[in-house]
Order: structure tokens, then sequence, then C-alpha cells
């Protein structure tokens, strides 16, 4: 099966809405080509080279964390970050952040932390203008546990 990286980005961008990140994010299309065709998407944390190095040619990299988030000057092959940029490019390769748009979105990374942490989801944090999104979740536990031992567990 073959998909356009637009189709991708209307998904995501549908999932974690761009409105719903913070004024001093950057989040969405880094490098690519929206009429470019994929052969793979590579989902991490960070756009480290490490990570670079796993994406396959023609593949989309969906970073969690901005690659780019304070003011640009440069993209030099020289910088570390462009050094990245132009690998990406040269191999046909885009990335793509979602972060604080992808913690804010119900469901969203900060849902599925809570259901890792074996939480029920009781009310947003820092809650949007329609209250059902935004920033982190209030939850609780199903039964009672101490604090060492809920900080070991997550540990």
């Amino acid at each position: 099966m073959t998909v356009r990286l637009a189709t991708v980005i209307d998904v995501l961008d549908e999932a974690y809405p761009p409105a719903l990140a913070q004024s001093w994010d950057s989040v969405g299309l880094v490098c690519g080509d929206p009429d470019d065709v994929l052969s793979s998407v590579t989902i991490a944390v960070d756009a480290t080279a490490a990570v670079v190095n796993e994406v396959p040619d023609g593949g989309l990299l969906l970073a969690h964390h901005p690659l780019l988030l304070r003011g640009v000057d440069t993209v030099a092959a020289s910088t570390v970050k462009g050094a990245l940029i132009h690998r990406l490019i040269r191999s046909g390769r885009s990335l793509f952040t979602a972060h604080t748009n992808a913690d804010s979105a119900s469901p969203g990374v900060s849902d599925a932390l809570a259901q890792a942490l074996g939480l029920t989801v009781e009310a947003v944090l820092e809650p949007a203008a329609d209250g059902d999104v935004g920033l982190g979740r209030i939850g609780s536990l199903s039964r009672p546990e101490s604090l060492s031992a809920f900080v070991s567990r997550v540990k």
C-alpha cells in the first residue's frame, strides 16, 4: 500500500490539531514534499542523527519534539540540525512534528501516558477553550497506592 505524505498530514492534523499547540511551539511539516509517496513512517520522541539513520529513504519521521524550535537563522549542513535537515531532504525523507498539540489532543499523548500509568482520567489539567482537550490529565488510581510504590512502579 502506498500513501501520499499530504494524506498522512491530513490525518495527523485531524488527530492533533495544530491550533492546540502552545504559542511557543513549532509543529507540522518541517521538510518534505506533500506530493511524495511514502515508503514508511517511523515514530520517535526526538529527531536525532541515530533516529534519522533508521528512517528508510522516502520515509516519514514523525517526531514528538520539534527539531527547530527557537528562531532559526541557518540550516547550513555544517550545523548539527542543518546536517539532519540536509540528510532528510537528500534522501527523500520527510519530518513532521506533533508536540504540545499531540499532548493536548484527546486522545493524545497525555491520555496514553495516563493509561500507561494505570490512571483513570477524570479531567484535563490545563483545559483549552472547549475543556475536553488541553495539557495534562488529572486521574485516579483504581486502588490506593503509596507514593513510594507509585514512584517505584513508574520509574
